[in-house]
């Protein structure tokens, strides 16, 4: 028991070390959003997919381009429009005339990170192809399956409150985000360091890797050791049954969604260097992995009740368990 204790510590370290190493590449080009770029790197150990949602110029794409910058893996970009077909993203068999058979081409999914802008735009159809991509990291095209490489993220940006020419993501979609995420407008001394960098050209451009698919997928393994004390899971269980009983929301939070919000605090407490999960981790992620998933009733939307504020109270309300390892 001792020598797995060491092992953990030792895996978490070298996982702390590159963390903080990722999250400094980010913040060259995302000024003052320290906060915003650790949600996303947690999202990214937790093997889950990220919604950063939005209004325009504030640095959504950005962001998702600066983490895909920072790790040396295979990045593909692509722009949801409503004439993107399903095959586009997952594939396509098309005839080899010297071969006489069918050969698959790959869409745009298969990449370790993958940038979807604008995700909102595509049709409801070509949202559906992502479905099983994000829950079971594979593609099936014609009866035949394939996987998808390890690690494997979905950033996916959407304006909020432009609606002309969208299509709301389904709920079965929305599900599969691991958190939502709001950039927010900067603060006036991180937008005027802006000015000076951004102005002068695109950042992006100087913003080399600091670290590779292989790395991460060991970051990832390390993150699965971070213990979790059954008091907390009970918490996490809690929380999650108080929405499906809220009287403002029609729709609660699913079973996807415990298990989402439990990795989530598991990469939460390894990028501050521990190996047990607070009940301080799950409250910090409470908002950003379950808010986006809830439905208010008619009654709260006419109040202006919103979802994250419902889950500010229930966050509130909900016993906080005495455990730590």
């Amino acid at each position: 028991m001792a020598r797995r204790t060491t092992r953990t510590t030792v895996d978490l370290d070298t996982l702390a070390t590159g963390f903080g190493r990722i999250r400094a590449n980010v913040e060259q080009v995302i000024e003052g959003k320290t906060e915003a770029v650790r949600l996303a790197l947690v999202v990214l150990l937790a093997e889950g997919h990220l919604l950063i949602e939005d209004v325009p110029g504030v640095g959504k794409t950005m962001l998702a381009k600066a983490i895909a910058r920072s790790i040396d893996c295979s990045v593909r970009r692509v722009q949801f429009t409503p004439d993107l077909l399903p095959s586009d993203v997952t594939g396509v068999s098309i005839f080899n005339q010297e071969r006489q058979d069918f050969e698959f081409k790959p869409g745009a999914i298969f990449a370790n990170i993958v940038v979807g802008d604008e995700i909102n735009r595509a049709s409801p159809k070509t949202q559906s192809a992502m479905l099983e991509c994000m829950e079971e990291r594979q593609v099936t095209v014609d009866g035949v399956t394939y996987d998808l490489g390890r690690p494997f993220m979905v950033i996916a940006t959407q304006n909020p409150i432009e609606h002309e020419g969208t299509y709301p993501l389904p709920e079965a979609q929305r599900d599969r985000f691991t958190a939502r995420l709001s950039m927010g407008y900067p603060a006036p001394s991180a937008e005027l360091v802006m000015l000076d960098t951004h102005g002068m050209g695109d950042p992006l451009d100087s913003l080399g890797p600091v670290s590779d698919a292989e790395t991460v997928a060991e970051m990832i393994n390390a993150t699965r050791t971070v213990h979790v004390a059954d008091a907390v899971k009970k918490y996490v269980i809690d929380l999650a049954t108080a929405t499906r009983t809220h009287p403002d929301l029609r729709l609660g939070a699913s079973p996807r969604a415990t298990l989402h919000l439990l990795r989530a605090a598991r990469a939460y407490a390894a990028t501050d260097g521990r190996d047990y999960v607070l009940p301080d981790d799950v409250q910090a992620l409470a908002e950003p992995v379950l808010a986006h998933r809830l439905l208010p009733t008619a009654e709260a939307q006419i109040a202006r009740r919103d979802t994250e504020l419902v889950v500010a109270e229930i966050v509130d309300r909900v016993p906080v368990p005495n455990a730590g390892r």
